[in-house]
């Protein structure tokens, strides 16, 4: 896989991670790519908050992935703490190479290490790709996601 440096993300990495937040069709529709003050807005608000943790995946010098870890204490399933991997994203020209596998790979071990019980994670009903990926590494499509629009 080359050096790959997986760290904490910067606001210098603001641009890079929308654009790949935006470089698909679900993405182009609901990111602004052009204006980035509401996403550096969110970078404040998650750098703040300890259960949180945002990171890119740095290859020489340039991201090519990020995505969001989320630490969730709860109640049920016996007081377990659970988390929660959002916005996965991998840099169209490292796709294949094995960097989601890694990416995913460190956000079941952080999530080990933060004495986690469970990982979980959406993926939009028509990302058939991703969902044969998080099958192939172990996860179980076990529920319905709902959402609201607010």
């Amino acid at each position: 896989m080359g050096d790959l440096e997986i760290r904490a993300a910067a606001v210098e990495d603001i641009p890079a991670i929308v654009g790949m937040l935006a470089d698909d069709p679900l993405g182009a529709r609901r990111e602004s790519p052009g204006d980035l003050t509401p996403y550096l807005s969110a970078l404040e608000r998650i750098s703040a908050d300890a259960n949180q943790r945002l990171v890119v995946a740095v290859r020489e010098g340039r991201v090519v992935g990020t995505l969001q870890l989320t630490i969730v204490p709860g109640l049920s399933r016996r007081g377990a703490t659970r988390s929660i991997i959002e916005g996965v994203r991998v840099h169209a020209d490292e796709r294949g190479s094995g960097l989601g596998t890694r990416f995913i790979e460190w956000a079941i071990e952080e999530s080990r290490r933060e004495n986690c019980r469970l990982v979980q994670l959406t993926s939009d009903s028509t990302r058939t790709d991703a969902h044969r990926f998080y099958e192939r590494l172990g996860f179980e499509a076990s529920h319905v996601g709902f959402k609201l629009q607010l």
